[in-house]
C-alpha cells in the first residue's frame, strides 16, 4: 500500500520524519528565550550554517576514515574510540563552532547570554536534521524512531553545552576579559567534543557493558540538559 503512494509523497514522508524531531526541539528552545525572540531570518541562517557544517564534516570525516586506519586496527574498540573522538566528535563539533561563530559573533542580535544556547542549538541541529535526512532516505523509515530519541536530541544536548560557553564568552569581552574569554570558547568546544566523542565510542564499542553505559550516560545527560536550559533562560541577562 505504501509504495502505490506518488513518489513525491514518499519522498516528503522520508523528509518530515528526519526533520520534526529537530524542530520540535528547536520550538522548544526557542520558547525558552523568553526576555527577547531571535528574528526568525537570523534564526534560518543558522539553519543553514548547520546544514554547511555537515557537509564540510562529511569532507573532514572521510578524511580521517583513511588516515585512522593506517595507524590502529580498525577492528579493535580502541580504533572505535578514537574514531568516535577524533574523528567524529572533533570534526563535527568544531565545524558547528566555527560557522556558529562565524555567523553570530559580531550580530547585534547577539546582546543577550542565553542568544548563545539558542545560535548554537539551532546550528546543531540544522546539521543534525540534514543528517538525519541522509539516513532515513538511506537506511529507510525504521531509523527515524530511534534517531529522534537519541542522535538529534545528543546533537542538541552537545549544543547546550557549547552555547553556555559561548554566551559566557560574550560577556567576557563585553567586560574586555580577553583570557576568559578565550577559556569559555576554548571550554564549550572541548566539553561538546568530549560529551559527543564519550556518547559515539559507547554506542561504537557495542559490547553489553558500552550499552548500558550509553543508555546511562543519554538519561543523565539529557536530564542535565533540559534542566540547564530552563536555569539558564530564568537567569539570563545581556552581554
Amino acid at each position: 500500500m505504501f509504495f502505490a503512494l506518488p513518489l513525491v509523497t514518499i519522498v516528503w514522508v522520508y523528509i518530515l520524519a528526519a526533520v520534526l524531531p529537530a524542530a520540535f526541539l528547536m520550538f522548544y528552545v526557542y520558547r525558552q528565550d523568553s526576555i527577547e525572540k531571535e528574528p526568525p531570518y537570523l534564526l534560518f541562517s543558522l539553519i543553514i550554517k548547520g546544514i554547511e557544517a555537515a557537509l564540510v564534516s562529511i569532507i573532514l570525516e572521510s578524511i580521517g576514515q583513511h588516515i585512522l586506519p593506517k595507524l590502529i586496527d580498525k577492528k579493535s574498540s580502541a580504533y572505535a574510540i578514537l574514531f568516535a573522538f577524533l574523528v567524529v566528535a572533533a570534526v563535527e563539533e568544531g565545524t558547528k563552532f566555527f560557522f556558529l561563530q562565524r555567523r553570530t559573533w559580531n550580530d547585534p542580535n547577539f546582546n543577550y547570554r542565553f542568544d548563545g544556547i539558542v545560535y548554537s542549538v539551532f546550528v546543531s541541529l540544522g546539521f543534525a536534521a540534514f543528517e538525519n535526512i541522509r539516513y532515513v532516505v538511506g537506511y529507510g523509515l525504521s531509523v527515524s524512531v530511534p534517531r529522534a530519541f537519541l542522535a538529534i536530541p545528543g546533537h542538541m544536548s552537545f549544543a547546550v553545552f557549547m552555547g553556555i560557553f559561548y554566551g559566557r564568552a560574550k560577556l567576557c569581552e563585553d567586560r574586555y576579559q580577553h583570557m576568559r574569554k578565550i577559556g569559555n570558547l576554548t571550554a564549550g568546544y572541548l566539553v561538546a567534543v568530549f560529551l559527543h566523542g564519550f556518547y559515539d565510542s559507547c554506542a561504537m564499542v557495542g559490547n553489553v557493558f558500552s550499552t548500558v553505559l550509553f543508555l546511562v550516560f543519554v538519561v543523565v545527560m539529557y536530564a542535565v540538559v533540559f534542566r540547564l536550559v530552563k536555569k539558564e533562560a530564568a537567569s539570563d541577562r545581556p552581554v
